[in-house]
């Protein structure tokens, strides 16, 4: 890749969420800002290798980026405000630093993600909107048609003009409630690379895992005192670090408890912990943590241990038992068992996965716990029925492998 190229990749990398956040603020309309950012970007492609890259390509793109806008406002004929339009043409104020933070981003990130959008479309749009990815490119992650997709995409931008969905950011009040539902597109976003959903796809997706992880650093830098932010930050750090020791050569998924730590990515981990840590000091001082700081502080339990048998299991089993005070979900209660065999044995664990049945019946992981947990008893027979299960609902090849494996291995 040559420097040009490269400034370019990084501009779109650094400069696209802005641009298309400038663009929403000043014309208020999603199809505009990403029609201008797009053209702004292609014509950078088109000029910078002859004429060089601007001293500041972000003002560069923003400011081609409106020129863009106003062309096409101008051919369109939409907008009968004369003076609107004339202060459009001619506003002269300078645009805001460019290296600053800003709110325009956060105030685009909580449209894109408003809750009477259907989540497919929160993660569709976030993705195109903040994140800059391709029609494409979000299709084949998500395992759909491109014009599928495209109709998803458009139909969520309709409806955010039709219900004057406003563009801003929540007042005081109602900011909990939706950074929680910003949280929960990201997270969905990292989960679906984490571990990719969908038979013949690669087990894990990288390009989604760090997309997840460069847009909740965004939300961080722009909320630094939300505790489930860095919470949400600190578990996708400490999950990504283990990233190349979750998939053998042969393409099988590697349980926890046989990965090559030694392969895990220290800098990663370092990051994940400090969080934590920071996380603790502030329950510490009386600030009461929530879910995805829990969930971050049992997978810094986890990376902390040299090896398996080194594992602090009732320290998990205790942030288990404050995660189910929050979130009482049958697939939370699912993994403390899993936790609790290590301390209480298989046949404590196993009863409490059994009461779980009526309602992960169809979940591939409860029927592989039960598998696991038979066999630690011996009961060869009906590990293999709940082998046969979790292969049957796993949706994965990497799992599928793991899965055929183990059943193998029993007598």
């Amino acid at each position: 890749m040559s420097d040009v190229e490269e400034a370019i990749t990084r501009a779109h990398h650094d400069e696209w969420a802005r641009v298309v956040a400038a663009l929403t603020r000043r014309f208020g309309d999603l199809d505009i800002a990403e029609e201008a950012a797009a053209e702004a970007f292609t014509t950078a492609v088109e000029r910078w290798p002859a004429d060089g890259v601007p001293p500041n390509p972000g003002a560069w793109l923003t400011i081609t980026a409106n020129r863009k806008a106003i062309d096409r406002i101008r051919r369109e004929n939409k907008r009968d405000d004369k003076q609107k339009e004339a202060q459009m043409l001619y506003d002269q104020a300078p645009p805001e630093p460019l290296g600053a933070i800003d709110d325009d981003r956060l105030r685009l990130i909580f449209t894109c993600c408003h809750p009477a959008l259907a989540v497919e479309a929160r993660v569709a749009l976030t993705l195109r909107m903040v994140g800059g990815l391709t029609v494409p490119e979000i299709a084949r992650a998500f395992l759909v048609q491109e014009t599928a997709l495209e109709r998803r995409i458009t139909r969520a931008k309709a409806k955010i003009k039709a219900a004057r969905i406003p563009y801003r950011v929540p007042s005081a009040e109602d900011l909990p409630a939706r950074i929680t539902g910003v949280l929960a597109v990201l997270y969905l976003v990292f989960n679906e690379g984490y571990l990719t959903t969908g038979p013949g796809t690669d087990p894990v997706r990288h390009d989604l895992t760090a997309e997840a992880i460069r847009l909740t650093r965004l939300i961080r830098a722009l909320l630094p005192d939300d505790g489930e932010v860095a919470g949400l930050l600190a578990l996708m750090l400490l999950t990504e670090a283990r990233r190349t020791a979750r998939v053998s050569a042969s393409g099988e998924l590697v349980a926890l408890d046989e990965q090559d730590r030694g392969a895990w990515d220290t800098a990663l981990i370092a990051e994940g912990h400090h969080l934590v840590r920071e996380r603790l000091a502030a329950a510490a001082a009386g600030v009461a943590p929530g879910r995805y700081q829990i969930l971050a502080a049992i997978n810094a339990v986890h990376t902390s241990a040299r090896d398996v048998r080194d594992t602090d299991w009732s320290q998990v089993l205790a942030l288990y038992d404050q995660l189910v005070r929050l979130d009482p979900s049958p697939i939370i209660a699912l993994n403390r068992a899993i936790a609790a065999a290590e301390l209480d044995g298989p046949q404590v664990a196993l009863a409490a996965i059994d009461r779980l049945e009526d309602k992960l019946a169809g979940y591939h992981a409860y029927h592989a716990a039960r598998a696991d947990l038979l066999r630690r008893l011996g009961h060869s027979q009906q590990s293999r029925a709940a082998y046969d299960k979790a292969i049957e609902l796993a949706g994965n090849t990497a799992e599928t492998a793991y899965l055929t494996r183990r059943r193998g291995q029993l007598r």
